[in-house]
């Protein structure tokens, strides 16, 4: 008689030494076969974890006979009885002081030799694991990540549903409006030569739903871009959205808060205080060169501009004369950790994006004296004294200088900062800074193409004491965003939006949309806004970022059960893959020339 799989008692994890003596009925698959005699153990796994059965062939022949030919993957039910393991408890498993002595087996299905171990010690490589997902999905630490995943959905839709928020399913099927990154692009057979786009964020759907009178939305949706891949990024993804009416920045930056505790708590365990720091983008940028700042360490940015101004170190005095900056990073204590090979790599790395040096020196004592030496020591040594007092930089220390403009500066030692970090282990693990990053700019200018663009996108709206600025200095114009930040990593971003159709088409006029382009591809919303909308402001999650860092994962990858490759490919279904001409045909789709002969070849 076979086991009836689907009447099971218990999981493989959840089995303990109370349980001695029970009757019980387990399925799942086998981890692991050893045969000690004629005794036969197996771990059976489960979502859950495992259990180790025996297999004794003078009590049970025929249930000991079915388990000599099982190997590992293949999948069974048994039934049997709970005993104490005695003197051979396994205080790694919670299910190691007992086994479960089977007297009854039936194979549900065999299977073929797995093309790798399906463990966590496996040292497969992730085309092969992403080649057979299935298999590398059963693996305890893949399944113990989208159980976080899905507890931490669980844990934001409870905590805005308690507050009120509303969850509305916004369209997949859209109007392309591509800002930076590009459209996917669906072709329409009813409306042959037009096309629909897969929405890059349901942005303007949800300040849609605030003029029709929601109040509260939130959603966990799914969006793409054709973007160039790396390892934080996907063609699809899922992001929160949330958008509140009748709200400032600090209502939604508060709502936000609150969320974020409850996710540190709930997944880690760990207790953030409230409310969370913010910080200017002008300090941000000053301080680290980024608007995006790891405040886990030091190594911060210090302008020394007006010490050095008279120099006649060429390399700074062309700078200065040109409007730019000197700014430097003291790397305390640092002058023997920081061998002349190791300053040589990092100036090497720092050439590979753009950089045309790195000048540098070292703090040493000399007779009760505080000098400079090595590096660029002679052409800084007359400003000595007033730079250490400056930066607090003392003997042991080293100091990097970094002349340019303002935007290269900040880029450059930034790019030093985070090196050095590591290199000098300075970062601490397992700590968790996060803050708000408030006040950038409404917009930047763009000098190859001689314009101005959206610091973030353009329906952020202008903080309103700035608005007269748009006619006189519109750089200094600035926005009602906000970015969540944690570990440098920036973790979410919003705004307050523009909710009166003036005052958007004055920031369309500022970024050279013209009224026919803003027509084309905004008409829904710029209509929409003539029928009293309401103030509003919301902000968008990376959903699969924050269960990439809690989960302590490297890649977006290991948090999205059917990832695409850097190519945009999934290794499982093959996809994207090309389709037959008939398809082509009845969607009006005509190959180019050079496509087409492409075609014709594999096809030979």
């Amino acid at each position: 008689m076979a086991v009836a799989y689907n009447k099971r008692t218990h999981r493989c994890a959840s089995l303990r030494i109370e349980d001695a003596g029970k009757a019980v009925t387990l399925a799942g698959w086998v981890n692991s076969y050893r045969d000690h005699g004629g005794m036969v153990f197996i771990d059976l796994r489960d979502h859950e974890g495992l259990t180790q059965l025996k297999f004794n062939p003078e009590t049970n022949p025929k249930a000991h006979e079915t388990a000599r030919a099982l190997r590992n993957e293949d999948v069974i039910a048994i039934t049997g009885t709970v005993a104490p393991r005695g003197g051979n408890v396994n205080p790694k498993l919670p299910t190691g002081e007992i086994e479960v002595e089977a007297s009854e087996i039936t194979l549900l299905n065999k299977s073929a030799p797995p093309p790798f171990a399906v463990s966590d010690e496996s040292e497969a490589n992730e085309d092969l694991r992403l080649r057979y997902r299935y298999l590398d999905l059963r693996r305890p630490v893949m399944q113990n990540v989208f159980r976080l995943r899905h507890k931490l959905g669980k844990i934001i839709r409870d905590y805005f549903d308690e507050n009120g928020f509303v969850e509305i399913e916004t369209p997949f099927l859209t109007k392309s409006t591509p800002e930076g990154a590009r459209d996917y692009l669906v072709p329409s057979r009813v409306q042959q030569g037009s096309f629909y786009a897969l929405p890059q964020s349901p942005q303007i759907f949800k300040q849609l739903f605030m003029i029709a009178g929601f109040d509260r939305y939130a959603q966990l949706v799914r969006c793409f871009r054709d973007e160039d891949l790396r390892g934080n990024r996907q063609p699809e993804f899922t992001q929160l959205d949330m958008e509140m009416a009748f709200v400032d920045r600090d209502d939604v930056m508060n709502m936000v808060d609150g969320c974020i505790q409850r996710i540190f708590k709930g997944i880690l365990d760990v207790d953030i205080t409230l409310p969370l720091p913010r910080m200017k983008y002008a300090e941000s940028m000053e301080r680290f060169g980024i608007d995006r700042p790891d405040t886990r360490f030091g190594l911060e940015l210090q302008d020394v501009t007006d010490v050095v101004r008279d120099t006649d170190f060429s390399v700074f005095k062309s700078a200065i004369d040109a409007g730019g900056v000197v700014k430097c990073i003291v790397a305390p204590g640092a002058a023997d950790k920081l061998t002349r090979k190791i300053t040589d790599g990092l100036t090497n790395e720092l050439r590979g994006i753009g950089a045309g040096g790195l000048p540098l020196t070292k703090v040493v004592d000399k007779g009760g004296d505080t000098e400079f030496a090595t590096g660029v020591a002679k052409f800084v040594q007359p400003f000595c004294k007033a730079l250490c007092e400056r930066v607090g930089a003392k003997s042991g220390d080293v100091v990097f200088f970094m002349p340019g403009t303002f935007g290269d500066v900040s880029k450059y030692l930034h790019f030093v900062r985070t090196r050095l970090g590591q290199i000098l282990d300075v970062i601490p693990p397992n700590r968790w800074d996060l803050l708000w990053v408030i006040d950038f700019p409404l917009v930047e200018w763009n000098d190859e193409m001689k314009r101005w663009d959206s610091t973030h996108h353009p329906f952020t709206a202008p903080v309103e004491e700035d608005i007269p600025l748009f006619d006189t200095d519109p750089g200094k114009i600035r926005d009602q965003a906000y970015d969540l930040v944690l570990n440098g990593e920036e973790m979410a971003g919003g705004s307050v939006r523009i909710h009166q159709q003036q005052v958007q088409q004055q920031v369309f006029r500022l970024l050279n949309i013209s009224e026919d382009e803003a027509q084309a591809k905004f008409k829904h919303l710029l209509e929409a806004l003539q029928f009293g909308a309401p103030p509003h402001g919301g902000i968008a999650f990376g959903f699969d970022r924050w269960a990439m860092l809690l989960a302590g994962a490297q890649s977006l990858r290991e948090v999205i059960a059917y990832p695409k490759t850097q190519r945009a490919v999934c290794p499982l279904t093959s996809a994207p893959s090309e389709v037959s001409d008939a398809q082509l045909q009845e969607l009006g789709i005509d190959h180019r020339p050079e496509v087409k002969a492409k075609r014709e070849q594999k096809q030979e």
